[in-house]
C-alpha cells in the first residue's frame, strides 16, 4: 500500500503553533503517511519565521510560496495561483488548513476545485462580526471543507446549526495549546527578568494589531492614553506589530508613545520568549485571537480589547474579559485587574496537549 500524502498550510504566525504538533503526530505514522508543510509567505519575516520553526521543532517547509503582503484580493489570488502548482506537482490525498487567515481559504478553495480533500483545523469559530476579514475566511472555509476539527463547544454548536455533516465533525481540542504544553519547559528556562529588567508579575504584556484598533488615529491615540495611565501602576512590554509601528509614525503618534516612561516597545519576539513573557506577566492586554486561548490555558488574566470574540469559551469558562474598545471601558477593566478583581477560570475540555494526536488518528482511521 502506498503512503498517503498530506499537506499542511502555514501562512501567518499563529499557524505555526497550530501545525507543529500535527507534524509531530504524523511522524508516528511514518510508514503510512508523508506529511509536508507549505508556507505561503502571507506574513513573512526571515528572522521571525526561522525563529518559529526552531522554537517549535518544525522542519523547513518543502514549498515556500513567497506571496507577501497586498490587498485581500491580491493576496488571495497570489496564494491560489502558487498553491495550485504545488498541488499539481505533489498530488496530495488531503490538505490541512488551520485558523482563519487568507491562506486558509485560498488553499482550501484551490484544493477543493482540484478534487482534493480538505480538513479545517479550528473550524466552526464565529465572532458574528462580518467586518472582520477573518470571519469571512472562517465561514467560507467551513462551507467548502470536507472535515472540521474543532477546539471548543461553541464551534460544535455553530457547525451543527450550519448543517455541517455530523459524521465529518470532530471535537478534538486545541493544537495551539499542544504547542504551549510542548514549549513550556523551554519557556521556563528563559531569563526575561534580566533581559527586560523586570520582576515577576511587575508588568503587563500587551499586543495591539487589529485594524479597528490601530488604523484609526483617534483609537490608537486613546490606547496610548490607556497605556500612560496603566504605566503609573505597572510596567508595560509591547512587542510591536509592524502594522502598529507603521501607523504610529503615519499618525505622528510615535513621540507620544516614546514619552510613556513605563512603556517598553520591543520588536516581535519568538514564540518561546513570548510565552515566557506571558508566564511572568501580571496580566495580558490584547486584541489577538490566539492569546485569549493561551492565557486561559495558563490561568493568566487577560483583557481583550474587541467588541466580539470567536472564542467564547475563553470568556465563559476561562480567564478572558472581553471589553468594548473604548477608553473608559479599557481603564475600568484595568482598574479591576489592579484591584485584584480577576476571574478564576477553568481550562476548556481537551485543551490537554493531545489534540494533534487525536486529529491525526482520526485522519488516518476515517478520512483517507
Amino acid at each position: 500500500m502506498s503512503k498517503k500524502k498530506i499537506i499542511s498550510v502555514v501562512g501567518a504566525r499563529p499557524n505555526f503553533m497550530k501545525v507543529a504538533p500535527i507534524h509531530r503526530a504524523f511522524q508516528k505514522y511514518y510508514d503510512e503517511a508523508e506529511h509536508l508543510i507549505v508556507h505561503t509567505g502571507q506574513h513573512y519575516d526571515v528572522n521571525m519565521s526561522d525563529a518559529f520553526f526552531k522554537d517549535l521543532d518544525m522542519p523547513q517547509p518543502k514549498h515556500f510560496l513567497g506571496v507577501g503582503s497586498g490587498t485581500h484580493a491580491e493576496q488571495t489570488a497570489k496564494v491560489m495561483l502558487a498553491f495550485e502548482q504545488v498541488l499539481i506537482e505533489e498530488r496530495p490525498d488531503m490538505i490541512i488548513v488551520v485558523g482563519d487567515v487568507n491562506s486558509t481559504i485560498s488553499c482550501g478553495l484551490t484544493a477543493v476545485k482540484l478534487g482534493i480533500k480538505v480538513a479545517h483545523v479550528e473550524g466552526g469559530l464565529r465572532s458574528r462580526d462580518r467586518t472582520m476579514p477573518e470571519e469571512i475566511n472562517r465561514i467560507a472555509t467551513d462551507a467548502i471543507c470536507d472535515y472540521c476539527f474543532i477546539t471548543e463547544e461553541s464551534a460544535l454548536i455553530n457547525l451543527r446549526k450550519e448543517n455541517f455533516p455530523e459524521d465529518n465533525l470532530f471535537f478534538t481540542g486545541n493544537t495551539m495549546i499542544d504547542s504551549q504544553v510542548y514549549a513550556l519547559p523551554k519557556a521556563n528556562e528563559i531569563d526575561v527578568f534580566s533581559k527586560y529588567s523586570v520582576e515577576n508579575k511587575s508588568y503587563v504584556l500587551t499586543t495591539i494589531h487589529r485594524p479597528s484598533n490601530v488604523d484609526d488615529k483617534q483609537q490608537l491615540s486613546d490606547i496610548l492614553d490607556v497605556f500612560e495611565e496603566l504605566s503609573k501602576e505597572r510596567g508595560i512590554i509591547l512587542p510591536m506589530h509592524p502594522r502598529t509601528r507603521k501607523n504610529l509614525e503615519q499618525f505622528d503618534l510615535k513621540q507620544k508613545a516614546d514619552s510613556i516612561k513605563g512603556l517598553r516597545i520591543i520588536d516581535p519576539v519568538g514564540y518561546i520568549e513570548f510565552l515566557s513573557l506571558m508566564l511572568h506577566s501580571d496580566f495580558v492586554l490584547t486584541d489577538s485571537g490566539g492569546i485569549q486561548e493561551e492565557t486561559t490555558a495558563l490561568s493568566i488574566p487577560c483583557i481583550t480589547i474587541r467588541p466580539t470574540t470567536e472564542r467564547p469559551s475563553t470568556v465563559d469558562i476561562g480567564t478572558n474579559v472581553l471589553i468594548q474598545p473604548i477608553k473608559y471601558e479599557m481603564l475600568k477593566a484595568i482598574d479591576n485587574m489592579l484591584q485584584g478583581k480577576r476571574k478564576m477560570g477553568k481550562v476548556p475540555p481537551y485543551w490537554d496537549g493531545n489534540a494533534a494526536d487525536r486529529i491525526v488518528k482520526i485522519i488516518m482511521d476515517k478520512c483517507l
